[in-house]
């Protein structure tokens, strides 16, 4: 697995890993058709040395899919673990806590479900999708990604097209897409053309949701 080097961020040099306060730290951001998005930057203290444990410890697969009548490699790594499987690290099960605590009475559920995502270098990214897969396609919900490593943006655009919202997010920041967000909007994030460094994102969802 080649990854590129990962440069630390001088404002993470936390030798623990823990997540901070949600409440009275996250801003609401509205978006259309019932659509919102959540922010908590640096939600993840320690959030390079989270990077690395899961980088080094998380058994990591490439896949490969369909695509416009030909199979093509997945342009990332990925790691799933579903209801009831132990996460990779300690600190993301208390992520998801902290996660549970913050939102299950507004979702009305729990986040039971975590996907990652290693992004090794530019060249990977994830085309414009929403999670619509199971109940996402045709029911409001909520998907929360911590993202870990050098910061890539996250584009946001309305379904079918149009002006992109940009979130630039690494080192432990936090953004939660939530109402019709899955159904009315899109997300993608795009290759990247300069030299960047090692992604991961990690998306607790709750059951059903892909």
């Amino acid at each position: 697995m080649e990854v590129a080097p990962f440069q630390a961020s001088l404002l993470d040099a936390a030798a623990s890993v823990e997540v901070g306060p949600l409440a009275g730290a996250v801003r609401r951001r509205v978006l259309s058709a019932g659509a919102w998005v959540d922010l908590r930057p640096r939600w993840v203290e320690g959030a390079d040395a989270l990077f690395e444990r899961l980088r080094d410890g998380v058994p990591w697969r490439a896949e490969r899919r369909s695509m416009y009548e030909r199979v093509v490699d997945v342009p990332r790594l990925l790691a799933f673990y579903g209801g009831g499987e132990a996460l990779p690290d300690p600190a993301l099960a208390a992520a998801r806590d902290a996660l549970d605590e913050r939102y299950a009475a507004e979702l009305g559920e729990r986040f039971v479900t975590a996907g990652l995502c290693l992004y090794r270098d530019g060249r990977d990214s994830v085309a414009w999708h929403g999670d619509r897969i199971g109940r996402g396609g045709r029911q409001d919900t909520m998907v929360a990604i911590v993202v870990l490593g050098c910061p890539r943006p996250l584009l946001l655009r309305p379904r079918g097209g149009g002006p992109a919202l940009r979130f630039e997010l690494g080192h432990g920041d936090l953004i939660v897409m939530g109402g019709s967000c899955q159904r009315t909007w899109d997300h993608a994030v795009p290759k990247s053309a300069r030299p960047v460094g090692p992604r991961i994102s990690v998306q607790f969802r709750p059951r059903d949701v892909r």
